[in-house]
């Protein structure tokens, strides 16, 4: 949610941010929403204050026995009550129309965010580890899980339709192994608080991180109301929601293992084989809330912090910041890591990471009172993959994989395999 206060002091940077996304400019629309909502409050204070001053003249009117002035007043008064009530409706009615037009518009990019219409014009910024390229002809992770029997689309088929996956055995082992070692890195290691948050949740959660209005059709709703989490990015920054915290609670930083759910609207064609984009899926999230003077550090931090995962697993990755037009909703810098899959050829998104500034607070109310200050502030949100665990345990099994169609277990993963070291063996 956008600052009605920065728009209207500085409409033309507005604009700027809205073009460097490829979006036409909006502050004029958005501030004569605001200049008649304003107008609109103006009067009902004027009406209210007449009211009032009004109500007091009566008693002076009766005191002095002129009655007539006094009957006078009490219809001007009983008027204006009509009026105001029916100011008041009108006054919603603009705050509102105000309200969802801001809602609609994504946050502005950040200064060093790089422009551009799309993926081809994110920059690499930096890599690490050299991409394997096994001496035998390598195959992607459904070949492989498909060879082993530990991976099922077409049983998860029968059951679910496209875009599902059964994973059984050592696989599953495998998949449950890298969410296990993933959390222990980043409660251990990064100070994250592992958290069991809800994977149903209500309109208002899904608003605060900026999913809806505009996405809904890219999740997935009960009967009764509820949306399923597309990443438990929804679930633990609305733990500050309608908070006001202390400066010294910050940073609060969060973590979760939680499946996701997404419909994957408008990606007809798209991966339609294997696991890179399913319907239901594994996710170990970051999140942190902070100090707006330290986001952009809790920003590096937080991608440090997935980048380190790879690291372990001794993956290739590179890190790319996107450019303006492949940012998402919410965000207004963001780094993709993306790993590199020998069966494919080439890099992959595993994680994305996000610093939203005060969008999604302003959402959320969320706040926090600066020490030393009456007055609150709204709070930053960070977030991100750390990692798509689905994702992992194709890159584990396409860069680990054996010419036997074995695939080996990654040194960082076996404490958590039971002794198995080779999956298939």
């Amino acid at each position: 949610m956008h600052d009605i206060r920065f728009i209207r002091e500085n409409p033309e940077a507005f604009d700027a941010g809205l073009a460097k996304r490829g979006l036409a400019a909006q502050s004029g629309q958005i501030l004569s929403l605001d200049t008649a909502s304003r107008a609109v409050t103006t009067k009902l204070q004027e009406m209210q204050a007449r009211r009032n001053e009004a109500s007091k003249l009566i008693g002076a009117a009766k005191a002095q026995k002129n009655e007539a002035e006094a009957q006078r007043l009490m219809a001007e008064v009983a008027e204006l009550k009509d009026a105001l009530a029916a100011g008041e409706l009108e006054e919603k009615a603009h705050q509102k129309t105000l309200f969802d037009a801001l809602a609609a518009i994504p946050n502005l990019p950040a200064d060093e965010v790089p422009p551009g219409k799309d993926d081809s014009e994110n920059v690499d910024i930096r890599s690490h580890g050299e991409a394997r390229v096994p001496n035998f002809a390598a195959r992607e992770h459904f070949d492989l899980g498909e060879a082993l029997g530990q991976m099922d689309f077409e049983t998860a088929s029968k059951m679910s339709g496209a875009r599902f996956v059964v994973t059984r055995g050592q696989l599953a082992r495998l998949e449950r192994a890298l969410g296990n070692f993933m959390l222990d890195l980043h409660t251990n290691e990064f100070g994250y608080v592992e958290t069991n948050p809800p994977m149903l949740v209500r309109d208002e959660a899904v608003f605060g991180t900026g999913q809806l209005p505009k996405f809904a059709e890219d999740l997935f709703r009960t009967e009764n109301g509820f949306w399923l989490i597309p990443t438990a990015e929804v679930s633990l920054t609305n733990q500050v929601r309608e908070a006001i915290l202390s400066e010294a609670e910050l940073p609060r930083r969060y973590t979760a293992l939680t499946p996701c759910f997404r419909s994957e609207a408008g990606s007809a064609g798209r991966d339609t084989r294997g696991m890179i984009r399913q319907h239901q899926f594994s996710k170990v999230e970051l999140v942190s809330i902070t100090a707006p003077e330290h986001s952009e550090a809790e920003h590096e931090r937080m991608t440090q912090a997935a980048e380190t995962v790879l690291k372990r697993l001794g993956l290739s990755y590179r890190t790319m910041m996107l450019c303006s037009g492949d940012m998402g909703f919410s965000a207004r810098k963001t780094y993709d890591i993306e790993v590199w899959l020998p069966g494919q050829g080439r890099y992959r998104e595993i994680s994305s990471c996000s610093n939203c500034g005060d969008f999604q607070a302003r959402r959320m109310d969320a706040r926090y009172r600066p020490g030393g200050e009456k007055g609150t502030r709204f709070v930053h949100t960070l977030n991100g993959s750390g990692l798509a665990v689905g994702r992992a345990l194709i890159a584990v099994m396409e860069n680990y994989q054996q010419g036997n169609g074995t695939i080996a277990v990654p040194d960082a993963l076996k404490p958590y395999m039971g002794g198995i070291e080779i999956i298939g063996g």
